[in-house]
């Protein structure tokens, strides 16, 4: 295999880890604290977890753990959306295994959780795991989006263990894959199967966070990725001095990927979708706001900027929300009449003829290809694809018809061109930062000695995150005390609850006291290429988020 410079360097790279899990690994002894409970919902979510349910939070201290060298078979299940340092979790797992115990085995099911529901696996050895190390990506066995969350799949589950003597799985993904990982860990508990579950947090959204996971993996790799971009496009846009630059970015339940690519860049202005909907702020508001903003750069000569856009913003302004919430229910009714139709101008006009007036008015109002944006394929849950939804153009569209106005008015004199970009691939399978490499590794080697230590439904933790990685502290949490109800499909379900951006955190309070010098001046910051090799501020600094949040 061709391999660059870069993947061979990073092969002999060896991760660190907290001071506890360097030990001699019969020496690493589980400590448990105060039971748990869920958030919200807890009578609810103890209904229905009764084995797994108010489990104490585990921490890793130095004690004699010789129980930890049983003979034992692991699989590995990467689950859905990609994101980097997720071979440094299997990594980290397959050491600290064949640490416990060289005959330990480790398999990794393909394509994700279909992997083991079809019996297709790969053996995990020191030679197939090599080239993989350190790097980015998800293809050293593939992943996917398949649920588990039958009886019949758990069942499927349980005999493709038994049948290669795996007592423990370990799943790694985001809240939907490991709220998956709770229930099945509940059910293996309550069948007797002596299967384990553990599940390690990953998305590069960052919205699978709280007290003990202080931040999912990849999300810092995604963000500096990303910013690395986003200060090049702004140095552009400062040499050239004649565009408007609109990026969207990767995140639609949260804006924390937004969020954070403001604070390493300090854009002109940046949207964050949570405050959206606390304000109940219109489109033709937000509109208003970046023409201001635009126009106000331009009375000073400068005719160029940048506006950073979360992914899922159109689900969070009022009348988009309604918009799209009426759009679903229409076509899934009159789904039959929708689908006769193979002409976009017809299927416009038909899903605007049969829209309530409040939504007529507002879909009215949108370009022509949002419109037919929003009628696109649905998603397997019958809602609009948001992903596919051009926000930026949009935005950029409206604003240069705003600006228009305003010009015709005489209360705008600039000049106004825009590019638009999207910014979501590019950041899901880099070479994971030193942070993100390190954090990945030390989930990994944890979540194998929550194993040893017999426990299922738990989480790996690894915290003290902004301290350097020997001061690291290892764990684990019951998934259930991450839990609530939400109602999926018109029923009530156990869920991991995302976490959103907290408007009053210390994140969005430096963002928000920051960014209206950075709206009218030029107060670009430009990150610059990760970087592997030099001064532990420069390689091994995490997000300024976790910064910013840990900071007294």
């Amino acid at each position: 295999m061709d391999i660059s410079p870069l993947q061979q360097a990073r092969y002999a790279y060896q991760p660190k880890l907290p001071a506890i899990l360097r030990k001699d690994i019969t020496s690493i002894a589980p400590a448990f604290g105060e039971a748990t409970s869920a958030a919200t919902d807890a009578d609810a979510v103890k209904a229905l977890f009764p084995h797994t349910y108010g489990m104490s939070r585990v921490t890793f201290t130095e004690g004699d753990n010789q129980a930890i060298t049983a003979r034992r078979n692991v699989g590995v299940i990467l689950s859905g959306g990609q994101a980097p340092g997720g071979h440094n979790v299997i990594s980290g797992l397959f050491d600290a295994l064949k640490a416990a115990n060289p005959e330990n085995i480790l398999y990794g099911f393909k394509g994700g959780p279909s992997g083991i529901l079809e019996d297709s696996y790969q053996i995990i050895t020191s030679e197939f795991l090599a080239p993989y190390r350190n790097t980015g990506g998800f293809d050293i066995i593939g992943s996917g989006r398949t649920k588990l969350e039958t009886q019949e799949q758990f069942e499927i589950c349980a005999k493709v263990c038994k049948k290669h003597d795996i007592s423990a799985l370990v799943i790694i993904g985001g809240d939907d894959s490991n709220t998956n990982a709770a229930v099945l860990a509940e059910y293996f508990l309550e069948k007797n199967h002596g299967i384990q579950v553990i599940g390690c947090p990953k998305t590069i959204d960052g919205d699978l966070k709280n007290e003990f996971i202080e931040i999912s993996f990849g999300f810092d790799t995604a963000t500096k990725t990303y910013s690395e971009l986003i200060g090049n496009i702004e140095r552009d846009a400062n040499s050239a001095k004649k565009y408007w630059h609109f990026i969207k970015l990767m995140g639609r339940s949260a804006s924390h990927i937004a969020l954070e690519c403001a604070l390493e860049t300090q854009p002109n202005i940046c949207l964050i979708s949570e405050e959206v909907e606390a304000n109940k702020q219109s489109l033709v508001g937000i509109v208003e706001d970046i023409a201001q903003a635009v126009s106000a750069r331009a009375l000073d000569g400068n005719n160029f900027g940048v506006v950073l856009i979360p992914e899922g913003l159109v689900e969070f302004i009022p009348e988009i929300k309604a918009l799209i919430d009426e759009i679903n229910h229409l076509l899934a009714k009159e789904a039959t009449a929708f689908n006769a139709l193979t002409d976009s101008d017809q299927r416009v006009a038909f899903v605007s003829s049969r829209l309530s007036k409040s939504s007529q008015a507002v879909f009215t109002i949108l370009p022509d290809e949002i419109q037919k944006q929003l009628l696109m394929d649905r998603d397997p849950h019958g809602n609009v694809q948001v992903s596919r939804i051009e926000t930026d153009k949009l935005l950029a569209s409206m604003v240069e018809n705003r600006l228009k106005h305003m010009k015709a008015e005489g209360t705008y004199k600039g000049k106004f061109s825009s590019m638009t970009h999207f910014f979501g691939y590019e950041g899901r399978c880099a070479f994971p930062t030193n942070f993100d490499a390190d954090y990945c590794y030390s989930l990994g080697y944890n979540a194998f000695c929550l194993i040893g230590a017999g426990l299922s439904g738990y989480l790996s933790s690894v915290t003290n995150l902004c301290a350097p990685a020997q001061n690291w502290n290892a764990g684990g949490i019951p998934i259930t005390m991450m839990m609530n109800m939400e109602v999926r499909h018109g029923a009530k379900k156990p869920v991991i609850k995302k976490a959103l951006v907290e408007l009053e955190g210390k994140p969005f309070t430096y963002f928000a006291k920051h960014r209206s010098r950075w709206a009218r001046e030029t107060c670009f910051t430009y990150p610059g290429a990760v970087q592997y090799y030099g001064p532990s501020e420069v390689c091994d600094k995490t997000t300024v988020t976790l910064v910013l949040e840990q900071s007294k």
